[in-house]
């Protein structure tokens, strides 16, 4: 009997819910990160994903950090605003669109990013340390397999 079958036979189970894992997987590394990120360097992870975001892409506007990140236009908003009030990054105006202002990092959001940047990868080598070079290459294959699947599934999905 197939896993599928025995899941069906067996009703939902909470443990065995591959959507419920993957969130508690999630919000662990992210209380873990959060806490590191909060304690040391006084960011959020929102924060922390716009300064990367801006380091690794260069100066955007907030709706292209939104579909970046897939953070929401809220979220975005604020954690720009606090690293702007904190000098890490500035806004100038969009000469595209007069509209909308672009952010980019000042000297100290890159210089900031700099130091983050360690700290991030040895968290991310200390979460993998158990797993194989290739297992780390398929999960995260298979990450992105699935959040495409759940973006196609949410385009299809009518809303009430």
């Amino acid at each position: 009997m197939s896993v599928e079958a025995r899941q069906e036979e067996a009703g939902l189970r909470l443990d065995a819910y591959l959507p419920y894992r993957l969130s508690v997987a999630s919000n662990a590394v992210s209380s873990l990160i959060a806490r590191a990120y909060e304690d040391r360097f006084g960011l959020s992870i929102p924060q922390w994903r716009l300064i990367c975001v801006l380091a690794e892409d260069g100066p955007m506007t907030q709706v292209q950090v939104v579909a970046r990140t897939v953070m929401d236009k809220v979220t975005v908003s604020r954690a720009a605003q606090a690293l702007t009030k904190r000098r890490l990054v500035a806004r100038r105006r969009n000469t595209a669109d007069g509209r909308s202002q672009v952010l980019a990092l000042t000297a100290e959001g890159r210089g900031l990013h700099g130091e983050i940047a360690p700290l991030a990868l040895a968290y991310e080598a200390a979460l993998i340390s158990g797993l194989a070079p290739e297992e780390v290459t398929l999960l995260k294959r298979l990450l992105v397999r699935l959040q495409s699947a759940a973006g196609q599934l949410a385009g299809a999905t009518p809303r009430p």
